[in-house]
């Protein structure tokens, strides 16, 4: 039996080590210092903050380039910055990451945006804002350069996202441009702009507004619209049906998906199909950053070739592990993995308990379901998941001992008991002594055991297939050739290790003692 192929929403992560992105855009500084507020200062009711850290981190379409290098993909940064401080501490940021900085172009006449956020005891006092707009001048060299380097790297890269913050670099030279490039050569390509009517041409796979762009877009385009909450949620889907249609009706874009913050993102095609999608629930969100890692993992999941709605998931995936992190926010391709593993097989296991009827073979398939879900999990995050298995019929020493040796070799032990049907087709008549039930709960309550689960088999084959143990565990009364498991164990690429038995001690003797007592 061969291992069942991976769910397609995790083979899509998978993929993103083979992807290249072209990431154009305003490249930012976001800078951080933080300190502990001790006094009011004598100049004046203000808190005298004494600094404790100071961080350095890409922002804009530089946090857009950061999320796609912590998810494995390679990056190209076209982006223009001054040449000044602020940009040289961006390029020491952007190369700590592994991102080129090659691409970024310096101009004389501009001064590099940068977000300074001052916080104190964790609470933001101030943010203080520089750099140019996008009234400031570019050189005639410079803007030729950019032209250039965007032909270039448009030619080798899998997808394009535009990260337009409004500080100028996408001109309406740089728009026809790609607008050109896409003509002759299509790719998948996300417009995250703040004005989005800079765009109304622009042949986008997807934009991605959040309510409050689309709702300034479409009053601009159409007049005033209906008041309504400032973040809707999914009561007002009527109302974000009309904003979306109203932006395909205006825009070129093949895809509008608008975010909503917590209440997740609601997509909208030329074909009519609308979905909207919860976010994960935060209980304390912090949005710095969040949108840029949906932005990038959404874009990934397009160019690794699936439908608009898995990737708006894999997006809102990242989102919802962004939202958990202070500071501007980067999601690595590992936590990405886990919680698209963790979302698809919880997902089968629902699925599995919702087609259940009462009996306990269908009790026992859900348990199944569930721990492989729950094991796809910890072995992306690099445990060693160590299995095995037995009737385990009047617990003694050498079942403690036994479990002990076992435990120690991994880091997650997961035990397999038989149930009472299949250990009587085991032992024969009279056994086993206690029920499944309650030898799977004494099992399950000892120390070095993880999680236990009931079986049916003569052999543990198909828990090993589902559970894909690293180890697997037998004792020293079995020898590689006579443990029935050792063909699965292989095909799972997992390793049988056989462990002496300490003492005499066997369940068999233990009831013929008793028997002999009476």
């Amino acid at each position: 039996m061969q291992q069942a192929r991976q769910p397609l929403a995790i083979d899509l992560v998978q993929q993103f080590r083979q992807l290249r992105v072209l990431v154009i855009g305003d490249a930012l500084l976001d800078s951080y210092l933080e300190g502990d507020a001790a006094r009011l200062s004598r100049d004046g009711p203000i808190p005298v903050i004494r600094k404790r850290h100071e961080q350095r981190l890409p922002g804009g379409a530089a946090n857009v380039a950061a999320n796609l290098r912590a998810l494995e993909a390679e990056v190209f940064l076209l982006s223009i910055i001054g040449a000044d401080i602020a940009g040289s501490l961006l390029r020491t940021a952007l190369r700590e990451r592994g991102i080129d900085d090659s691409w970024l172009i310096e101009e004389k006449y501009i001064n590099t945006p940068h977000k300074l956020r001052i916080l104190a005891d964790g609470q933001h006092v101030a943010r203080f804002d520089e750099g140019s707009d996008d009234t400031a001048p570019r050189t005639p060299e410079n803007q030729a350069r950019l032209l250039a380097h965007l032909e270039a790297l448009y030619a080798r890269c899998d997808a394009v996202l535009i990260s337009d913050y409004g500080y100028g670099v996408l001109s309406n030279d740089v728009i026809e441009c790609l607008k050109t490039l896409h003509c002759a050569n299509p790719k998948a390509m996300l417009v995250d702009a703040q004005e989005l009517a800079r765009f109304r041409t622009f042949p986008a796979t997807v934009i991605t507004p959040n309510y409050q762009e689309a709702r300034r877009f479409v009053e601009a385009s159409i007049g005033n619209i209906p008041s309504t909450d400032e973040q809707p949620g999914p009561d007002n889907h009527t109302h974000i049906t009309f904003l979306a249609q109203q932006m395909l009706n205006e825009l070129a874009t093949e895809t509008v998906t608008i975010t909503l913050a917590e209440h997740g993102a609601f997509l909208l095609d030329r074909q009519g199909h609308a979905h909207h999608f919860p976010a994960h629930p935060i209980e304390t969100p912090h949005d710095v950053g969040a949108g840029d890692s949906y932005a990038s993992a959404f874009i990934l999941a397009l160019a690794a070739g699936h439908k608009l709605p898995e990737a708006v998931q894999i997006g809102i995936d990242a989102a919802g592990i962004a939202v958990t992190k202070p500071r501007t926010a980067v999601v690595s391709y590992q936590e990405l993995l886990q919680r698209v593993s963790l979302r698809v097989y919880a997902a089968q296991a629902q699925s599995i308990e919702d087609n259940n009827t009462d009996d306990d073979s269908s009790d026992t398939q859900t348990a199944l379901a569930r721990l492989s879900a729950l094991l796809e999990v910890e072995r992306l995050a690099g445990k060693s998941i160590v299995f095995t298995n037995g009737v385990f019929d009047l617990l003694h020493a050498g079942h403690v001992q036994f479990l002990r040796q076992a435990r120690s070799l991994g880091d997650m032990l997961i035990v397999g008991v038989n149930t009472d049907t299949s250990a009587r087709r085991q032992k024969g008549p009279g056994r086993p002594i206690n029920n499944e039930r309650d030898r799977l709960a004494l099992v399950a309550a000892m120390d070095m055991v993880d999680y236990a689960i009931l079986f049916d088999g003569d052999t543990a084959n198909d828990l090993i297939y589902a559970l894909r143990p690293q180890l697997y565990v037998k004792g020293g009364d079995y020898t590689d050739e006579t443990v029935p498991e050792s063909e699965a164990v292989r095909d799972v690429g997992g390793q049988l290790i056989i462990v002496p038995l300490v003492g005499s001690i066997r369940t068999t003797t233990v009831i013929n003692r008793i028997k002999a007592s009476r």
